[in-house]
Formats: C-alpha cells, sequence, structure tokens
C-alpha cells in the first residue's frame, strides 16, 4: 500500500540494501543519484539538478533543471517537492562520501524544519530533528543518539540507559552520544534549540 511519503535519493552514500520503493507515492532523484536508480531499474518520477553529470536527459520522466548555485541540490529538491504539495519526506543518501556535504544536509534540514518532515536513512539506521516532544516506538536495544545542532535546552528522555533530566547539550561542549534504548519505546523532550536523534540498526 502506498503512502504519501516522497523518497528522495541523494548522491551521497548509496543503500546497500533497496528500500520499498513500491510504497512511496513519489519517487525522485538528484541528477547525481539518479544513476542508481537506473542501475536498480527504478524509474523516478522527477529528477533535478544542473545535469552537468548527464551525458543525456531521460525523456520519459520529468526533468527540472535548477542551475542556481545559491542553493544546495538538496535545497533545490526540497523546494520542488514542497511546491507540488508534499509535506513527508525519506532522505537516502545525505551522509557519507565528503562530509560537508553532510553537515550541509543538516543545516538544510533545519531550515525546512516548519514545512517538511524529513527523515534521513543511511546503511547503519535513520537520524531526524525532533520536535519537541517525541515518542520513538520499536527501539529497545538500539544505539540512540542525542546532538544538539547546535544547542538544546532542558531534555528529558525517558526509556534510555542514561536518562537526561531537564538537561542542556551544546556542540562542543556536551553532546548525547552512544546512550542505549532500555525500552521498547523512548520519550524525549526538550524546550528549545535543534536536537538530531540518531537511531542506529
Amino acid at each position: 500500500m502506498k503512502t504519501n511519503k516522497v523518497i528522495l535519493l541523494l548522491h551521497g552514500e548509496q543503500p546497500k540494501k533497496l528500500p520499498n520503493f513500491s510504497d512511496y507515492r513519489i519517487i525522485c532523484a538528484t541528477d547525481g543519484a539518479y544513476q542508481y536508480l537506473l542501475e536498480n531499474n527504478i524509474t523516478p518520477h522527477f529528477i533535478s539538478g544542473d545535469f552537468d553529470s548527464l551525458e543525456t536527459l531521460p525523456k520519459e520522466i520529468e526533468a527540472i533543471e535548477t542551475p542556481d548555485q545559491n542553493f544546495t541540490d538538496f535545497d533545490k529538491m526540497l523546494q520542488i517537492i514542497f511546491d507540488k504539495g508534499h509535506t513527508t519526506v525519506d532522505v537516502f543518501g545525505a551522509s557519507g562520501k565528503e562530509q560537508d556535504h553532510f553537515l550541509g544536509n543538516l543545516n538544510t534540514a533545519i531550515k525546512w524544519k516548519e514545512k517538511l518532515k524529513i527523515t534521513f536513512f543511511d546503511n547503519h539506521g535513520s537520524y531526524f530533528l525532533a520536535d519537541k516532544k517525541i515518542t520513538i516506538p520499536n527501539c529497545k536495544h538500539k544505539t540512540i543518539s542525542l546532538v544538539p545542532f547546535p544547542k538544546a535546552k532542558e531534555i528529558t528522555t525517558k526509556g534510555l540507559q542514561y536518562p537526561l533530566n531537564n538537561e542542556n547539550l551544546a556542540f562542543g561542549k556536551r553532546i548525547g552520544t552512544r546512550n542505549k534504548a532500555i525500552e521498547n519505546e523512548v520519550e524525549i523532550s526538550f524546550t528549545s534549540g535543534h536536537l538530531f536523534i540518531f537511531i542506529n540498526n
């Protein structure tokens, strides 16, 4: 059964295991990641980029040229997805390879947090920008990291091996990496700032 979610492939480390593309309403990719779809016989609904990495543009799908170098390919793709009326995006290929791109992608996620619900997936797990109060299901025994970007205040957790009780995290001072889920559901709340949650498989 298809959901209303969009799957977006970026030109980072590509999935070793294919996601279930049939679950998604829309499949799209940057021009750099398009080759991965071709190699796996997946036809996207559209691709976007400056197309300098493609010898010829595909005729059977929508190809949206976005040459503006003031924005990253990820940012431009999110604008297209938003303009097409979609609000939930699963992103693959945002990490790996050049790590400045990875940090830039986290920054872009913050820029779009009020308009899009974005979840990132890689070959090690998933990560996302947390709402002020969230419950994470089905995570017992998994490694969970709380990474402020750059600060998050008054964090309280329930269900983690090393709980936080109204505590602050700040990049360059204290962050919450490599914690463990001891309950099937983990609850996390905070009052201000930006907090990324990483869940390793």
